[in-house]
């Protein structure tokens, strides 16, 4: 289990005072509205480490999508989570 600290870097992100909503957009429009705001996030590094690590497959995190995210690991040789 994950402690504050380990997720304390996310209060830093621009996402902090944005609706959760629109990091988990039903279309592709919202995936690039959403990409956007994370374009220049102090925290997007640490963002989408947080997401591969944990295998989080929905949603945008650390400026990708889950399709971007699916080719990362697979990149670098790690089993994504199989998906329904």
């Amino acid at each position: 289990m994950e402690t504050v600290s380990e997720t304390q870097w996310m209060a830093e992100g621009n996402c902090a005072e944005k609706p959760p909503s629109l990091f988990f957009p039903s279309d592709g429009v919202g995936v690039e509205v959403a990409k956007r705001v994370c374009g220049d996030c102090p925290v997007r590094e640490q963002c989408l480490e947080y997401a591969l690590e944990n295998r989080i497959d929905h949603g945008v995190w650390g400026g990708t999508s889950e399709r971007e995210r699916r080719r990362i690991l697979k990149a670098r040789g790690a089993q994504p989570v199989a998906t329904a």
